[in-house]
């Protein structure tokens, strides 16, 4: 017998509501602590999980060397710029020009400086060469006067001696013609007669010639002493002119010789200076930057002129940190960086999920920090389980970085982060200088229990 709907309706609302009844009997407190449980059990397991602690720092790309940093061409001189040899972006070779200058110095205008100047030095040298000869004549007529000078003295000093002699001999000439005369006189007083008149008178103008005679010999004998006297006197006067001669010559010689030290000077700093006009490049590379632009502009010397980038550097990473974490750090640490434009995926504490990150190492940590108060630590590249940098990395890009250190758990890397603790760190690990240092931080509670 089929059943209308009226009926049907009816019969269901006398049956239970199965459904209602078992969801109202479910257990849900005991679905509550499964969740609870799970989830301690993955909290406790995710703080064992290691994690590899790290120094971050940020930084930018650099050259290792020095001579492989950009550098900027100065001018030598002051000058104008006549012409342009390059453009920018243009690959030079060592030794190629840059640019010409020209002069604007009115010490330099003339062209025909650097001959002028050479010609002064060649007639400043002649005429030291003309003055070192008078100097060497000089010296020979000092030589030749003080000859004179001994050979006059040797003569005045024999005819001293000669004038002596004679006067001697006057003196006894003298001395017997006087005797004779006395003898005479008493003859011709005694002898009455025996003696004449013509006799006497004779030995009397003996007598009185002798006399003359001594007097003569006295008078040159004064003569030659003068002259034995005046000779040291007469040459000495002769040599010493001619010796402030030749000294007042060789001041001069001095003199001329400085003048042409300095002339050789300028010849050289002339020389030197036309190798000014045009600027080389110093080394295989590109020119980057112009500071100035077109012809007929005025420079200065020391201001640049243009930027060379060379051509290969050895690319490093100029990484700065804080100076609370340089001390975590030593040549050799091995670092995780990543670049400005290569994507990348980084957890620091775990390195190896890491994706787009490149390996490098600590080769130079600065002894003194920078303006902004910061280390400067410089890194190499470092493909021992790495790949090698990109090759299109250019100078100046940015770099963040993380230095690998010690491997902690989970939990104790947060509880060190809540309780402000520094890193922790090997007695070993740090630099020499700061291995105290390391390790009190690691006594404050740092280091692993």
């Amino acid at each position: 017998m089929a059943h209308s709907d009226l009926d049907i309706e009816r019969e269901l609302k006398h049956l239970p509501l199965e459904t209602a009844a078992l969801l109202g009997a479910a257990d849900t407190g005991r679905i509550v602590a499964r969740w609870l449980i799970g989830l301690l059990i993955a909290l406790v397991i995710i703080l064992v999980l290691p994690w590899q602690q790290s120094v971050r720092g940020n930084g930018r790309v650099t050259a290792f060397s020095p001579s492989d940093r950009p550098q900027q061409l100065p001018s030598r001189i002051d000058g104008r710029i006549e012409e342009w040899y390059v453009a920018e972006g243009q690959f030079v070779h060592r030794g190629d020009s840059i640019v010409r200058l020209s002069e604007i110095k009115d010490d330099y205008l003339n062209p025909q400086v650097l001959p002028l100047t050479r010609e002064q030095l060649a007639a400043k040298n002649t005429a030291v060469a003309e003055k070192r000869r008078k100097a060497e004549a000089l010296a020979q007529q000092i030589a030749q006067l003080e000859q004179q000078a001994t050979l006059k003295l040797r003569q005045a000093v024999a005819k001293v001696e000669q004038y002596r002699a004679e006067l001697r001999q006057a003196t006894l000439e003298d001395s017997v013609a006087r005797d004779q005369l006395r003898r005479r006189e008493r003859l011709f007083r005694d002898s009455l007669g025996l003696v004449s008149v013509n006799d006497l008178q004779a030995f009397q103008v003996k007598a009185q010639s002798t006399a003359a005679k001594l007097v003569e010999k006295a008078q040159a004998l004064d003569i030659a002493e003068t002259d034995r006297v005046a000779v040291p006197v007469e040459y000495g006067e002769k040599i010493a002119k001619a010796r402030s001669d030749r000294a007042a010559t060789l001041a001069d010689v001095s003199e001329s010789e400085a003048e042409i030290a300095k002339l050789r000077d300028k010849v050289g700093a002339l020389a030197v200076r036309r190798g000014f006009y045009v600027v080389e490049a110093p080394q295989d590379g590109y020119v980057v930057r112009a500071t100035r632009a077109g012809q007929g502009e005025i420079i200065k010397a020391g201001e640049p002129i243009v930027s060379i980038q060379p051509a290969s550097p050895r690319k490093a990473v100029e990484l700065f940190v804080k100076p609370m974490d340089v001390a975590l750090l030593k040549p050799g640490r091995h670092v995780r960086v990543f670049f400005d434009g290569w994507p990348a995926l980084q957890v620091s504490g775990w390195p190896q999920v890491a994706v787009g990150t490149f390996g490098a190492s600590v080769a130079v940590i600065d002894q003194f920090p920078s303006t902004d108060g910061r280390f400067r630590v410089l890194l190499v590249e470092d493909t021992t389980n790495d790949a090698p940098w990109p090759e299109q990395l250019r100078l100046g890009t940015g770099v963040d970085g993380w230095a690998m250190l010690d491997n902690v758990t989970v939990g104790w890397e947060l509880w060190r982060q809540l309780n402000g603790f520094p890193l922790s760190i090997k007695p070993g690990d740090a630099l020499p200088g700061d291995a105290v240092a390391g390790g009190s931080a690691s006594a404050k509670g740092g280091g692993k229990p």
